[in-house]
This record gives C-alpha cells, sequence and structure tokens, in this order.
C-alpha cells in the first residue's frame, strides 16, 4: 500500500498536560514537533482536573518543598522513589510561576498573589498542621492550564494531527523505537509519522473500570503500545479510587470541597471520618477516605435508599464561597446529582480516578528498564504523565500532585528531548517487518463474519475489574478476576465489526481502544494479585498489614506470560536525609 510518511525530529503522541508542555519546549526551541492526539487537543483529560496544582509557594501561610516532599513520600506509603520526589517538589515552585507568566488565570488573594487551598494529605511542619499549598483557579485548574497550554503550542506553531490514533510504535532493522504509525479517523487512512524521539503522553486507563471519574478516551493506549514493545509496566496495582464521585455515576466532586471546609456524614448525620482519621478528619488520603466510605456502606450506615452511598455537606458554607471557590462543582452537582450543593448535601462514593503506576522513566521521561543488576535507558522513547511512573506517586497520589507531576516531568521530558535530538541528528527508517506488525493491528479488524460485538465484550470486561480488582482485593476474589480476564483475553479473537466503512468509523476505534483496555487490565489483576500486603491504595483484607521486609519494591509487569519481577525503591533523595518508613496516621 502507498503508505503516506511524514518527519519530525520529536513525535509526542497524547495533547493533555504532559504532552503539550513537553511540546512548548521543543517548539520553543525550534524544534519541528509533531503532537498526535485522538480527540481536539483541548479536549484532553487534563481539562477536567479541578483542585488544583501543588506547589509550596507559601502565599496563604508558611511554607516548604522539604514539608511537600515529606507529605508526598508519606501519601505514596513510603513506594515513591525519593529522589524523583524531591526533585518533583523542587521544581514545582519553578513550573508553577512559569505556567503564570504563560497566561494561567489563577484565583487571586486579596494582595495578588496565586490563591492556595488546603488538600489532602497536605501538612506544615513534616506532619503537623494542615497545609495550604494547592494553587487553584477555582475548581477549572486544569481546563485554565490546559487551554494556555494550547494557546502558547499554536503560538510556537507546534503541528498538531488533532483526531488521529496511534496504533503502535514503530522500530528500524537494530530495534530502536523511531516513530509511530497513527490513522486519521476521518478518513481512516494510516499515517507512518518517523522521528528521532519519541513520547508517550496519553494520560491513564480509568475506563477498564465500569465506574471512573475518567474520560472515554483514556483506555491506556500508550501503556499498552509499551506492552507490545517488550518494556514492562510499573506499579499497575495501585489504582486510586477517588473518595468522591456522584453515587452511581462517577463523576468527580473535587477534594477541593473539602478543603473549603465540606465533610462526609453517614445515614445518621455523623461525621464518620473522625473515627478513621481523628487529626486530618475529611483531608486525610485518599486511600484512607474511600477505604472509610466502603466500610461505612458495608457496615449499613450507607445513605439513600439502597443504603449505598455517603452524604458530602457543603450546605453549611456561604453560598457566595460555593460560588466563587466551587462554581464547576455546584453545576455538575445539578446535573449529574439533581442536588445544589448550597442547600442540600452531595451523594458521593469512590469512583476509579487514577494511576499510580504505568510505564517506568526515571526523572528526565527517559523510559528506562532493567537490565543486569541496574537499568538500561531505551534510546529515544520517553513517558510523561499519568501513563507514566517516575514514581512520585508510589502505592498513592496526594491530591494537587497529579497536575504537578504532568507539568513537571512533561517540561523536563521535553528539555531532555531537546538535547538527545541535537545528540542524534539523524533520522533512523522503520523496519518493513515492524511496520507490517503494526499494520496488523488495523487490518485484523476487517475480518468479517458472526462474532461477538465490541460493546458486549467491554461491558463484561470492565465489570469484571470492577468487581475483582476494586477498593478492596483478597486472593480468591482476585484468582477468579484473573481467570475470568484470561477468558475474555481469549473471546477478543471473535470479535467481529459490522462496519467496515473507512470514514470516521469509530466502531473501529472502539475495537482497537478494548484491545488496550485489556492488555492493561490483566496487567492491574496480575500485579495485584502477586503483591501480598496492604500498601496506598492496593488493601488485601488476607494481608491487611504493610509488609516493608519483603515488599517494600516496585513491581514490574510484562505482557509475555504475564510475568512478574521486581526493583528497589529508591530511598536515598538528592540532596537531603532519607524518609524511613512509618506507620501512616492522619
Amino acid at each position: 500500500m502507498g503508505l503516506s510518511t511524514r518527519h519530525f525530529d520529536a513525535l509526542i503522541i497524547g495533547a493533555g498536560g504532559a504532552g503539550l508542555n513537553a511540546a512548548l519546549q521543543l517548539a520553543n526551541a525550534d524544534l519541528r514537533v509533531a503532537v498526535v492526539s485522538k480527540v481536539f487537543p483541548t479536549r484532553s483529560h487534563t481539562v477536567a482536573a479541578q483542585g488544583g496544582v501543588n506547589a509550596a509557594l507559601a502565599n496563604v501561610m508558611p511554607d516548604s518543598w522539604h514539608w511537600h516532599m515529606f507529605d508526598t513520600i508519606k501519601g505514596s506509603d513510603y513506594l515513591g522513589d525519593q529522589d524523583a520526589i524531591e526533585f518533583m517538589c523542587r521544581e514545582a515552585i519553578p513550573t508553577v510561576y512559569e505556567l503564570e507568566h504563560a497566561g494561567v488565570p489563577f484565583s487571586r488573594l486579596d494582595n495578588g498573589k496565586i490563591y492556595q487551598r488546603a488538600f489532602g494529605g497536605q501538612s506544615q511542619n513534616f506532619g503537623g498542621e494542615q497545609a495550604a499549598r494547592t494553587c487553584a483557579a477555582a475548581d477549572r485548574t486544569g481546563h485554565a492550564i490546559l487551554h494556555t497550554l494550547y494557546q502558547q503550542n499554536i503560538r510556537a506553531r507546534t503541528h498538531f494531527f488533532d483526531e488521529f490514533f496511534a496504533l503502535d510504535l514503530v522500530r528500524d532493522a537494530e530495534g530502536v523505537i523511531c516513530g509511530a504509525l497513527v490513522l486519521e479517523i476521518e478518513t481512516g487512512e494510516p499515517l507512518l509519522i518517523e522521528s528521532k524521539a519519541t513520547l508517550l503522553a496519553t494520560g491513564g486507563w480509568g475506563q477498564v473500570f465500569r465506574t471512573t471519574s475518567n474520560a472515554h478516551i483514556n483506555t491506556g493506549d500508550g501503556a499498552a503500545m509499551a506492552l507490545r514493545a517488550g518494556i514492562p509496566l510499573m506499579d499497575m496495582e495501585f489504582f486510586q479510587f477517588h473518595p468522591t464521585g456522584i453515587a452511581g455515576k462517577g463523576m468527580l466532586i473535587s477534594e477541593g470541597t473539602r478543603g473549603e471546609g465540606g465533610y462526609l456524614i453517614n445515614r445518621d448525620g455523623e461525621r464518620f471520618m473522625e473515627r478513621y482519621a481523628p487529626s486530618a478528619k475529611d483531608l486525610a488520603s485518599r486511600d484512607v477516605v474511600a477505604r472509610a466510605i466502603v466500610t461505612e456502606v458495608k457496615a449499613g450506615r450507607g445513605c439513600g435508599e439502597h443504603g449505598d452511598h455517603v452524604l458530602l455537606k457543603l450546605d453549611h458554607l456561604d453560598e457566595m464561597l460555593i460560588a466563587k471557590r466551587l462554581p464547576g462543582i455546584r453545576e455538575s452537582s445539578r446535573i449529574f446529582a439533581g442536588v445544589d450543593p448550597a442547600i442540600e448535601p452531595i451523594p458521593v462514593f469512590p469512583t476509579a480516578h487514577y494511576a499510580m503506576g504505568g510505564i517506568p522513566t526515571d526523572r528526565f521521561g527517559r523510559v528506562a528498564v532493567p537490565a543486569g543488576h541496574g537499568e538500561e535507558i531505551v534510546a529515544g522513547l520517553y513517558a510523561a504523565g499519568e501513563c507514566a511512573c517516575a514514581s512520585v506517586h508510589g502505592a498513592n497520589r496526594l491530591g494537587g500532585n497529579s497536575l504537578l507531576d504532568i507539568l513537571v516531568f512533561g517540561r523536563l521530558a521535553g528539555r531532555d528531548i531537546i538535547d538527545f535530538v541535537r545528540d542524534n541528528p539523524y533520522q533512523r527508517t522503520t523496519d518493513a517487518a515492524s511496520l507490517e506488525q503494526a499494520i496488523s493491528r488495523l487490518t485484523r479488524w476487517d475480518q468479517t463474519g458472526a462474532g461477538i460485538a465490541v460493546a458486549a465484550l467491554r461491558a463484561e470486561f470492565r465489570k469484571c475489574m470492577e468487581d475483582h480488582a476494586g477498593v478492596f482485593r483478597t486472593e480468591a476474589v482476585m484468582t477468579e478476576g484473573y481467570q475470568k480476564l484470561c477468558e475474555l483475553r481469549e473471546r477478543l479473537a471473535e470479535v467481529r465489526l459490522t462496519d467496515h466503512s473507512r470514514v470516521f468509523n469509530t466502531a473501529r476505534i472502539e475495537a482497537l481502544e478494548l484491545a488496550n483496555m485489556m492488555d492493561v487490565g490483566i496487567s492491574i489483576a496480575v500485579s495485584a494479585l502477586h503483591r501480598r500486603e496492604s500498601r496506598g491504595a492496593h488493601s488485601r483484607p488476607d494481608y491487611p498489614a504493610r509488609d516493608d521486609q519483603a515488599w517494600l519494591k516496585h513491581s514490574l509487569y510484562y505482557q509475555d506470560g504475564d510475568r512478574m519481577d521486581y526493583k528497589p525503591v529508591r530511598t536515598k533523595p538528592l540532596t537531603v536525609e532519607s524518609f524511613p518508613p512509618k506507620e501512616r496516621v492522619y
């Protein structure tokens, strides 16, 4: 086939905060950069981030990057790499100021400085009083940041491939990644984009669960592409369930609601978080609050006709404060829950929200895989944002650190790619066998005849993930889940499309996404089954204690044979003393 080919210095797959911040660094350095996005860039999932971005600016009360570092390590249940966490917390401050100068319309204090709100798991003085560290633009911070970055990229003449779906990475004859095969959704035509460096910034995979706060696009495409390239996925068992999704719907109710003074109650009107986190209460770490809500419901103290949720009270707050600080939350509550939070409480229950694990990288976004007794950098391949794992979140992410992660590491990956391209100025040529393998992912869906519908298998798969890899996990539940997932994986070969048209065939895109989701979902299930301890978001009632002797290590899942491997957590920071593991108390 006469395959069209384009050449760029750098290819970025994904146009959220990480991809756009990386692209901006590259475009400003006069490199030719292509950004591939399966939706229009400002519809990337970063747009949905509500609460804010953490940085120790000390605008509201005393603060320090060192305190931020401690909170992040504690929040990670000591599984985060302390050198990467120190690096992120230090870089947070210049990153936020760079965004401010780029035009992000942060909310302001009376003195003109950036407004900062309280958020869960944040403290002063290494676990002392509540901190106010989260820089916010009302409750639409992600929206403000994403639009600003997109506009800056337009100014810098970044080349966008809007509504193109990335099929697979491609390699040269020596096995080096040299770009990707992508599909133009409008025409159904494949396009080969060859590049000197490739950055995966495809976001998370919340859609593997039936109830999720994630957009429909969050199907783990980049992580699945990495798996097929032989790269392991790290710490996949750690998936965060945000404590406050709209009950039965999954749409997010920001932690900022509790940061502004909201609190949770059960059917008896009791502020139950005082029993689970006596000091931090409703602003405890997300894994703690999510488990508390599920425990209350299972104990028969849930609210509503079916007792299947709890309530988030904001009606004691001033209506003007809600209008100023939480306008989007009020709107979402009215639309999706049918309640005005200024008058009555919001029904909430945990919702699948954020992937702590992902493609293993160093702190410059370079993909790093185990080799011998150390690690080896995969030349020219980078990952940043939620699809990547520099391990700054460990077993549990703190609110406000997700926007920080994608912005810091997107920025740093972009800067490292500039150096890489200057050191490697010549384009490699795609190997024919590698290209053929990528094209086969597309042509497989040309098969005709009777078979299973994509929607049916997808629904069965997502329910299985929710039932067997949710907030609480046991050996028996997960073993049964893994067996079911293996059966579903085999049945994927029986799926057939009824629409074989080329132009804007969304059915084919959904089929390609389902294959990616199943690869990623199985990596979560296998990794969770093997970790026999409770740590952060991974809660095992059959192994209730955290076990630092046996399990202070990162898991690595390889698709070949559903194989597991492990590597040590980096407990040595860059410039300060290490924080040794201790019991997490909020």
